[in-house]
């Protein structure tokens, strides 16, 4: 039996788990140098360090997620934050953290401490809470959120302060192009259905350290083969069966089960006409992208102690410590010949991987490193990165003015311009499940039928559910997928949640 998965991303590689671990080892094809897909990280050649291309976090909630890094051992490799830094608009800092009481009262005393809202705000913020808990109607699934918001009497100082942070945190969207189900996935699994759903985890190694090291590791001690920089340009089909991949090389990869795990504005250019036409496919095309940028900064000295901090009413939205939270490679110095880097085969050859060091105990030669993250970045676009630089600096300054006394060492920006699909109101009819027309072909990828929006999760999830139907096809019917967190029984009597979108 031979399985082969297209796509090296996180959907490739859990339904590579998923079935490694029940005794298939696939052939994961993956056209990049690293395995990963948008979860990845590259060496930065001035600074030595090994960056990822943006801050990818987990939740509480993420049920399959952390299975998934549970099963290969990489869940001791985040770190759980049982408290949010929240920096309003003033600079004020407040500490969002759970009470020991059941869902939904756990955060009853987090949302009351949110100094940059009102009383009326918090009135009206708890009434839209509540109505999105009990569940949306028909006519509203229609509606962008930004509308339902109106509708159910939101504050202008909710929305931007509240509403809008979390949301365009989560879904890298403005609030007009995200669909209610969505919005209502997120606030319902998040903070009201059970009580460790808003737990934020955040990988304390770089993300190709997991993936393209443990994970791999993990997978080939199965059985399972990994081939990077090998790009599959065409799925061939004969007699109503995939027989074979392609590679943009002319190789031809032949197998029995094939998934096809890439990006969704790559699916069809690899499809045979004739499939890429089926009703079921044409509305990937209708898909759109989002982007989320980074801004990488090394400073002289400390600008903050914080682990990390949501900035809200800002163009910054998260500010992540990496050197606090050991999530980075240090180098000795900076390097002033990036060409040199370059020539090196290994980056292990010019790193030394500190996860949990002290940065009192580093050298102030070594940097400081933070990372900005800026989602559904499209006002950047046509901006110099000198003028985006500046603005975030001074966003900074006027939170920790320790900035300005800083000397910045080394900025870095990066930008995802298709990170995640847009949650746009409907987007779930456009979206195909994982069984394909081609009873041997199943496809994964966050933007297929999952239930969850464009997230990590939703990716694991992609790869179980097309792993399940290879299994079911094998004779081996079993559910892959993780159930949700249960809904607490004071979330369902008082708040009316009774299950997930």
């Amino acid at each position: 039996m031979r399985i082969v998965i297209a796509g090296g991303g996180l959907a490739g590689l859990a339904a590579a788990v998923a079935l490694t671990e029940r005794g298939l080892p696939c052939e994961v094809l993956e056209s990049r140098p690293r395995l990963g897909g948008r979860a990845s990280s590259f060496l930065d050649p001035v600074s030595g360090m090994s960056i990822d291309n943006c801050q990818h976090v987990s939740l509480g909630c993420c049920t399959n997620f952390r299975h998934f890094c549970e099963t290969t051992g990489l869940a001791e490799f985040f770190r759980r934050e049982a408290t949010l830094h929240f920096i309003g608009p003033e600079g004020r800092v407040d500490q969002f953290s759970a009470s020991s009481l059941p869902a939904p009262f756990h955060l009853v005393g987090a949302f009351a401490r949110l100094s940059y809202l009102t009383w009326h705000d918090k009135f009206w913020l708890a009434r839209g809470l509540k109505a999105l808990a009990r569940g949306v109607t028909a006519e509203e699934r229609r509606l962008p959120f930004s509308e339902w918001l109106a509708r159910h009497g939101q504050t202008p100082v909710a929305i931007s302060r509240f509403w809008q942070v979390v949301l365009v945190s989560a879904l890298s969207e403005s609030l007009d192009r995200i669909d209610v189900e969505h919005a209502r996935k997120v606030f319902v699994d998040t903070f009201l259905a059970h009580r460790d759903g808003w737990f934020v985890e955040i990988p304390t190694v770089p993300l190709d350290d997991l993936y393209g090291g443990r994970l791999t590791e993990w997978l080939i001690s199965r059985g399972t083969t990994i081939r990077l920089q090998t790009a599959v340009e065409r799925i061939e089909i004969e007699e109503g069966r995939v027989s074979a991949a392609r590679m943009s090389s002319g190789e031809t990869v032949g197998g029995d089960e094939f998934i096809l795990a890439l990006p969704f504005f790559r699916v069809r250019s690899v499809l045979p006409e004739s499939l890429a036409a089926h009703r079921d496919l044409t509305g990937i095309e209708r898909l759109e992208a989002a982007p989320i940028s980074s801004v990488h900064l090394w400073f002289d000295r400390p600008i903050t102690e914080l682990p990390h901090a949501v900035l809200v009413d800002r163009l910054c939205q998260w500010m992540f410590n990496r050197t606090a939270l050991g999530t980075a490679f240090v180098p000795t110095s900076f390097n002033t010949n990036p060409q040199r880097e370059r020539s090196h085969s290994k980056d292990t050859d010019i790193r030394t991987h500190i996860a949990g060091w002290c940065p009192e105990t580093t050298a102030t030669s070594n940097g400081f490193y933070y990372q900005i993250v800026i989602s559904a970045s499209r006002e950047l676009a046509g901006q110099s990165r000198e003028a985006i630089l500046a603005q975030v600096l001074a966003e900074l300054t006027s939170i920790w003015p320790e900035t300005a006394r800083a000397t910045l060492l080394h900025s870095r920006q990066v930008t995802e311009h298709r990170a995640v699909f847009s949650p746009l109101p409907g987007v779930d009819a456009l979206r195909p499940t994982q069984q394909s027309p081609i009873a041997n072909l199943q496809f994964a990828g966050d933007w297929t039928q999952t239930g969850w929006p464009a997230t990590m999760e939703g990716a694991v999830r992609s790869g179980y559910l097309a792993a399940a139907n290879v299994l079911a096809r094998l004779g081996r019917p079993e559910s892959v997928v993780r159930p949700d967190l249960p809904v607490g029984i004071w979330s369902r009597l008082l708040m009316g949640v009774s299950g997930r979108s």
